[in-house]
């Protein structure tokens, strides 16, 4: 482990996440880790949604992919839907599994982050929980200071390796 991180060697690609069990509480104990989901959203253009936290958020300014925690007994896509609708007012039309990080950060413990391909349904969007959003190409990624457990996605979408909406797309895209 180097700089408080545990990562597998590539991007670990998820499939369908089971509900999560009543055991996995809010509160949780030294070995259990925060599971959290993010959308990954393309416009036709190519450009990807990204938002920027608050300064008085934890790892105040820096860039994200919308998304948040999984609740109890919520599936990830639910997850995913709900935040959506709270940080965006948008609605989730479809999704797909794109990537798994888990990520140990000094101060806070293990986060588990199930990044999807998303596609919404067309709308104004209403940002509520960032300071400031923005539509970037993937080239540009590298130029935003992501949170850490974003990184190695940002690095293979800037790349080109990952394309959301090629996933999206594919017989793996489902229903939101």
């Amino acid at each position: 482990m180097t700089e408080g991180r545990r990562q597998a060697s590539p991007l670990t690609t998820i499939g369908p996440h089971p509900r999560r069990k009543s055991s996995m509480l809010a509160s949780r104990g030294p070995n259990m880790s925060l599971e959290v989901v993010a959308a990954v959203i393309e416009r036709s253009d190519r450009r990807l949604l990204i938002g920027q936290r608050r300064s008085h958020d934890t790892s105040p300014l820096k860039w994200e992919f919308p998304g948040g925690k999984v609740k109890p007994a919520e599936s990830a896509v639910e997850a995913l839907a709900r935040e959506l609708r709270e940080e965006l007012g948008v609605t989730l039309e479809r999704s797909a599994p794109l990537a798994r990080v888990e990520y140990d950060y000094p101060d806070r413990g293990t986060v588990v982050v199930s990044f999807f391909a998303a596609a919404i349904a067309a709308a104004e969007l209403r940002p509520t929980a960032f300071r400031q959003i923005a539509w970037v190409l993937p080239r540009e990624l590298g130029q935003y200071d992501f949170l850490p457990a974003n990184a190695r996605l940002v690095r293979e979408l800037a790349t080109g390796r990952l394309k959301p909406a090629d996933i999206l797309d594919s017989p793996a895209g489902n229903p939101g």
